[in-house]
């Protein structure tokens, strides 16, 4: 019968073995001597273990150089850290963290060995983002000692460690693992054993998606990885996170997340078993998704599916004048945008003196990047001079591209289109910038469908360097050229999509914010953790609940209502706490209470 686990019998955890040592075992070895601690690597590989030793050496080298550590501290750390190929090493440590391969097999058999070696008080963690804590710890002789720390890769670098508690578990390991983790300078979030946890749950269905969307052939590798980078602002696209974590590794997560949740949003997208099963796993093996100079590089080689350079054949059409047609934000920062780049604009609005409010919001934007040297005085108003307001839609007769940015509402765009179509000259190119409607709707509303292309700016559209382009069945091949090169010209990242709900950006987005909600919901994790988990472990600008306050939970809404039209999958349904917060006007930052309160400007 194992021992009673009380709140005074744990010692401090200084001396902690760590049983696996890849990439990840390494960095935590590294991570845990540098915080003082006494460190046993195991691995049953001698290779690997001096693998390890060689790692750290180097490491720690770099620290030196770059002044983070000094020669007598390097040499301390690397005195604490000593490796075994026998698991019997561990018999000293207070702590022992498992990090071998995400198998039940492999797990459970190190720590039914690790019962008959460790100390009765001594705790034991694994490091699985993907096997069941509850599952591991009950085949332990010493469940309630049994618990996961899972850190992120590179450890040295990564300051979130999910603990993950099981009913098993007693509160004093938890206690003292989280302490471990802020000793380390590690921002411990706690977490509920479930597939995935927080960050890697909300990720890997993230990652998924974009595997299908790339699997469909509705957007290319290198195009579904800049939208994600440059539309959201990632550290890395999808399609390359996947080959950095392992598309194995990838495909292991998610069956062991659909396995528990029956979301098909969590079931692998096939394309993930085909690149597992030919062996082509990533970076690890020198090809998944992209193909590398060498296995384990981290630089990308053209392949057949590289894009050829030089653009399209097809020549696009002149574009000397721009007509932009609102008054809100966004587009007075598309006509500002175009001016920039030395376009004539007209800005259209409904009245005259809602078009100079919008040159005026212009100006001002333009002032603020005069005070902070990005532009010239003269530049600015040169830039300004170009903006011609005005309250008509007549005055885009001579416009050689038109851009609506009017209120998100399909009839009211329709009704644009067709005076667009009446009033513009023949053989101008006619923009949508909406962000989840048809283009080809506003496209049919017109007697010249093949005019009609979608330019999805995002919002600032000043600072935002994505495009997303939308060809609808329709488009003319010029027409789709024609955009392209004035993306160009304005300094913006085009990316090619085809006319269905969120294109790229928001398809992928949306669903992400959705699970991070229906989280809270089933009271998994607080709203604090799980932004925190994102923004430390996935490396996102903005934790899910604060984009979405951003954002605006009644735009949110509307999206995610869109998507669950189009693709009729349960897994998009809005989540009911959603809903029930627009219901009662909680919109986010905008009426000063959303998923938190603001105070009132």
């Amino acid at each position: 019968m194992a021992t009673p686990l009380s709140d005074t019998s744990l010692s401090p955890l200084r001396t902690v073995a760590v049983v696996g040592l890849g990439t990840m075992g390494t960095g935590i070895a590294e991570v845990l001597a540098g915080a003082g601690r006494d460190v046993i690597g195991i691995d049953t590989s001698e290779a690997q273990t001096a693998k390890c030793v060689t790692a750290l050496e180097a490491s720690t080298a770099r620290a030196v150089e770059r002044g983070r550590l000094t020669g007598p501290q390097r040499a301390e750390l690397l005195a604490r850290v000593t490796t075994s190929t026998d698991l019997g090493a561990a018999a000293g440590a207070d702590l022992v963290i498992e990090v071998a391969p995400e198998s039940y097999e492999i797990k459970q058999q190190i720590f039914r060995e690790l019962d008959g070696i460790v100390r009765p008080e001594t705790v034991l963690a694994t490091g699985t983002n993907a096997l069941s804590v509850t599952r591991l710890a009950a085949d332990s002789a010493r469940p309630e000692r049994v618990l996961g720390m899972h850190f992120f890769n590179p450890a040295p670098a990564m300051r979130l460690v999910e603990i993950v508690s099981c009913v098993l578990t007693a509160p004093a390991a938890v206690t003292a693992v989280t302490d471990l983790a802020l000793d380390l300078g590690k921002e411990p979030v706690a977490v509920g054993d479930r597939p995935g946890f927080v960050a890697d749950g909300l990720l890997f269905g993230y990652l998924n998606q974009a595997a299908a969307m790339y699997e469909a052939n509705y957007a290319s590798r290198e195009d579904i990885d800049a939208a994600m980078r440059l539309g959201c602002g990632l550290p890395m696209g999808p399609l390359a996170l996947l080959d950095l974590i392992g598309v194995d590794t990838a495909r292991t997560v998610l069956e062991a997340m659909y396995a528990e949740s029956r979301d098909r949003l969590h079931a692998p997208a096939p394309v993930l078993k085909q690149l597992s099963e030919a062996g082509l796993t990533g970076r690890k093996a020198g090809r998944g998704f992209y193909t590398y100079e060498a296995p384990g590089s981290g630089t990308v080689v053209r392949d057949a599916l590289t894009p050829l350079e030089g653009g399209s054949p097809t020549a696009g059409r002149t574009v000397r004048s721009v007509g932009v047609a609102g008054s809100g934000t966004m587009a007075s920062g598309i006509a500002e945008v175009f001016a920039k780049a030395g376009y004539e604009v007209v800005l259209a609005a409904r009245s005259e003196e809602k078009a100079r409010s919008a040159r005026a919001r212009i100006g001002k934007n333009l002032a603020r990047s005069v005070d902070k040297g990005r532009m010239t005085a003269e530049a600015a108003a040169q830039t300004l001079e170009r903006v011609r307001p005005t309250g008509t839609y007549d005055d885009f007769a001579d416009v050689d591209l038109a851009v609506e940015a009017v209120a998100e509402d399909l009839e009211v765009k329709r009704q644009l289109f067709a005076a667009l179509d009446k009033v513009c000259k023949p053989g101008a190119v006619l923009a949508t910038t909406t962000s989840s409607l048809p283009v080809v709707a506003c496209a049919r509303a017109t007697s010249r469908p093949q005019d009609v292309i979608g330019m999805h700016f995002f919002n600032p559209a000043p600072a935002m360097k994505l495009v997303e382009v939308v060809r609808t069945v329709l488009t003319a091949d010029d027409v789709h050229a024609t955009v392209r090169e004035v993306c160009g010209t304005i300094r913006k990242h085009a990316v090619d999509c085809g006319d269905r709900a969120g294109f790229i950006v928001n398809a992928l987005l949306f669903p992400y914010l959705n699970n991070a909600i229906k989280m809270v919901e089933e009271h998994y994790a607080s709203l604090d953790d799980i932004d925190a988990a994102m923004k430390l472990g996935g490396g996102y600008p903005m934790g899910p609940f604060e984009l979405l306050d951003v954002v605006g939970l009644d735009v949110s809404l509307a999206i995610e209502k869109v998507l669950h039209r189009e693709f009729r999958d349960p897994g998009l349904a809005p989540a009911p706490l959603l809903e029930h917060l627009v219901a009662a006007g909680c919109l986010g930052r905008k009426t000063g209470r959303g998923f938190r309160e603001y105070a009132k400007r």
